[in-house]
Order: C-alpha cells, then sequence, then structure tokens
C-alpha cells in the first residue's frame, strides 16, 4: 500500500503536557472526549453530567467503537435533545492518522499523530486465525534500554486513555472490524512506544474499554500488557487488572540486562521475578511470557541458554505448574545507528534448540512489517523536545521507585 497521508514534519507547536492530556484544540477546550471514558466512567457522565439513564452510555459506546461512528448527528437511536445535550458537552475525537503504510508480509503500520509535533506508530500484524495489534502507551520512553528505536527519542508525555483506544478505533475502523461479527482484531499488546506500567491508569482503562462488550469484546488473556519490570506496578496490575503479562527480560544475569535494561538496576532479575510469581499465583492456570530479544555475541551463546532454562524453571516451580514461563525468542532488528546486531540463523535456532531440549516452550518471533520498519523494536514515530521532558519524566519516576538514578 502507498502512504496516504504525508507525514508529520513541520506542523505548528500549540501546547504539550507530560500528565497523558495533550493541549486540545481552543474549539474544543470545553468538550469532554468520549474516548477517555470506559464503561463506568461513561455512565457516570451520563448520570451526573447529562441526568440520563446509563444504557443511554451503552448506546454511545456501541456506535463509536463497533461501528465506528463520531458524529452524534448519526447516532440515531438517541433523542434530538440528548444528542443537542452531547454536542454541546462531549465530543468523539479520534487522532489524526498521519501515514498509513502496508508492508509485503501484510503487517500494516499507521504513523498517528497525538497533538502538534508529536506522533506514535500502531501496528497490525495479520496471520492465520489471528489478527494482533501492537499500540503505544507513551509518546517515546523514559526507561533507555539500549536495544531499541523508541529509546533513541527520548521521551515527550504518557498518553491519555482516548489517545491509546484512539489507536484501536483507527485500526478497526480501517479492517473493518465488528466485534462479535466480523473480527479482524483477535489480540491487542501493549508493546509500543513507551512503558505501559509508567502510565498506568491510562492504560488500565484504555485495556478495560478493549475487553468491554461494548468496546472491543477480546477476552481478558487476548489483552497482553509488556513491561520492563516496574515490581510496584505489576503487583498493582495484579490488583486491578485481568489481562496476560509479559515480560521484557532479554537477559538471565544481572549485569548483562542492567546494560540492556537499566530498570534491572533498581529492580533485579530476583525481585522481577518474584514480582511475576506474585502475579501468576493470584489465580489457577496463568502463565507469564518472557520476551528474549537475541542479539549477537551479547545474550545469545550456549551458558546465557543454560542460565535462561534455569531462572525459566524455577519460575514454574515456584507458580506449581508445568509451562507457567513461556519464552519468545526475538531476533534483534536493525535500526540506523544501533551498534547491536542479529544473530545469524544457526545461531538462533542454536539458542532455541538449548531451550526446547530442556523442555521448554520457546518459539521464534518471526520478523514481520521490517520492509516498513513495524518489526519489534523499530517503533520510532514522532518525539520531540525530548532532553529536559526525559529528564522531567525520569524523576518523577525516581519518587515513585520506578527508575534507576543513574542510567
Amino acid at each position: 500500500m502507498s502512504d496516504t497521508r504525508v507525514p508529520a514534519l513541520d506542523i505548528a507547536l500549540v501546547g504539550d503536557s507530560a500528565s497523558g492530556a495533550p493541549a486540545a484544540a481552543a474549539s474544543a477546550a470545553a468538550r469532554t472526549n468520549i474516548f477517555d471514558f470506559d464503561r463506568a466512567t461513561l455512565e457516570r457522565f451520563f448520570e451526573v453530567e447529562l441526568g440520563e439513564k446509563t444504557f443511554r452510555a451503552h448506546q454511545v459506546m456501541k456506535w463509536i467503537h463497533h461501528r465506528h461512528v463520531t458524529e452524534f448527528a448519526d447516532m440515531t437511536d438517541l433523542g434530538k435533545a440528548l444528542r443537542a445535550k452531547l454536542e454541546a458537552r462531549a465530543e468523539v475525537r479520534a487522532p489524526q492518522v498521519l501515514l498509513d503504510k502496508e508492508s509485503a508480509d501484510g503487517t500494516r503500520k499507521w504513523l498517528i499523530g497525538m497533538d502538534p509535533r508529536n506522533a506514535i506508530e500502531t501496528v497490525y500484524i495479520p496471520d492465520k486465525g489471528r489478527g494482533t495489534l501492537c499500540v503505544s502507551s507513551q509518546v517515546g520512553c523514559a526507561l533507555n534500554c539500549t536495544f531499541c528505536s523508541t529509546a533513541t527519542q527520548g521521551f515527550n508525555r504518557n498518553l491519555s486513555t482516548a489517545e491509546i483506544i484512539g489507536q484501536v478505533w483507527v485500526a478497526a475502523r480501517a479492517l473493518g472490524n465488528v466485534p462479535h461479527q466480523q473480527r479482524r482484531l483477535t489480540n491487542v499488546v501493549m508493546m509500543g512506544m513507551g512503558e505501559p506500567l509508567a502510565n498506568f491508569d491510562n492504560v488500565v482503562r484504555a485495556m478495560s474499554i478493549m475487553r468491554d462488550d461494548l468496546g472491543y469484546g477480546l477476552a481478558n488473556k487476548r489483552v497482553t500488557l509488556s513491561t520492563a519490570g516496574m515490581v510496584p506496578m505489576i503487583d498493582r496490575l495484579a490488583a486491578e487488572s485481568d489481562v496476560s503479562l509479559a515480560v521484557s527480560l532479554h537477559a538471565p544475569f544481572d549485569e548483562l540486562r542492567s546494560e540492556l535494561v537499566p530498570l534491572n538496576r533498581k529492580y533485579p532479575i530476583a525481585e522481577l521475578m518474584d514480582a511475576c510469581v506474585r502475579y501468576a499465583t493470584r489465580k489457577k492456570g496463568e502463565s507469564v511470557t518472557f520476551e528474549y530479544t537475541l542479539m549477537r555475541g551479547v545474550n545469545d551463546q550456549p551458558e546465557h541458554a543454560r542460565a535462561l532454562v534455569k531462572l525459566m524453571r524455577d519460575f514454574d516451580r515456584r507458580v506449581q505448574m508445568k509451562d507457567a514461563a513461556k519464552v519468545n525468542l526475538i531476533p534483534f532488528n536493525p535500526f540506523p545507528g544501533t551498534r547491536f546486531e542479529r544473530p545469524g540463523d544457526e545461531a538462533i535456532r542454536a539458542f532455541q534448540k538449548q531451550l526446547n531440549n530442556a523442555g521448554m516452550i520457546a518459539p521464534v518471533r518471526r520478523t514481520r512489517g521490517d520492509d516498513i520498519d513495524a518489526a519489534c523494536g523499530q517503533l520510532k514515530g514522532q518525539v520531540m523536545d525530548r532532553t529536559r521532558r526525559q529528564a522531567e519524566f525520569r524523576k518523577s519516576l525516581q519518587g515513585q521507585g520506578g527508575v534507576p538514578d543513574a542510567a
């Protein structure tokens, strides 16, 4: 597919925020964006702010998320008086698609404008019997993982709930997805730009909409949150949500992991694995996926495989379930300026064989969308004014116990 929109390169900067709420256009400043509401908050808005019954909120959710309608005037089962109230008090403001590209293998990437001069990327990966959407949670990322393209752009701000669920809406509309009927989106993974647990409230609210029958109707296990290892927030996620957990591990030793994932200096592997055990044991039959990006000569040697097997076996023992730990092996996807390289196919197969021979589930993730820079670790988007905001955001996270003092 050829590009359908021009890239966001020279857009005048109107405003910014690090809190997760972007600067709105002046004409829309007084109106509430309904994309920010999950079922519970939308019901309260209808009851308290509009004086309406909660079933009206349900009708509006279906119009937005099932039928992709954003104009209240087109919501024909609402009365004229209610539509007038909604026009005065609310809006359905979807994010702007700046670029739409399709890979030769069917992978599709959208560059989506979040505010003037900032944009994120969202990727759809089709496969036999499933379609997975990779969703971003922040403009950039402050965690500085050394092998990730997103980290090279620094951090600007958190995304609002509207901007997170708006990515799902954009993809659903473009793909013709109809929940419970014509389902093109079967899975959502919070594995795009940013650390989802650093934007906890907005991400959890967006995932609630993804799993709601009035939203996108996805089963809990089909929504996956991936984290670099914010241990306190993993525990909070276990208490407040019910989704699948994936952990960006990438190394079985603390010294190496601290080099690749600086957050490990704050929460070393032992503490991270303790949190994963707590997450997995909160209900019967729960597994955790551990993501392991293979980099030539860095973490792809036999000693790394042996240590990874030991770590995963110990996890299974503590959870008291076979295959409680699942490993996704991800061959490194190069990007401009990186010092890391993808291992050869023989080395990848040898590493996988070592894990398989130990009885572990360890599929190699097939590279998808690399011809449009949509492969794992390649998402970049457009992040402005990163230096000052990254420092400020890291300072706030240190206050929450989220990142190490030095990275």
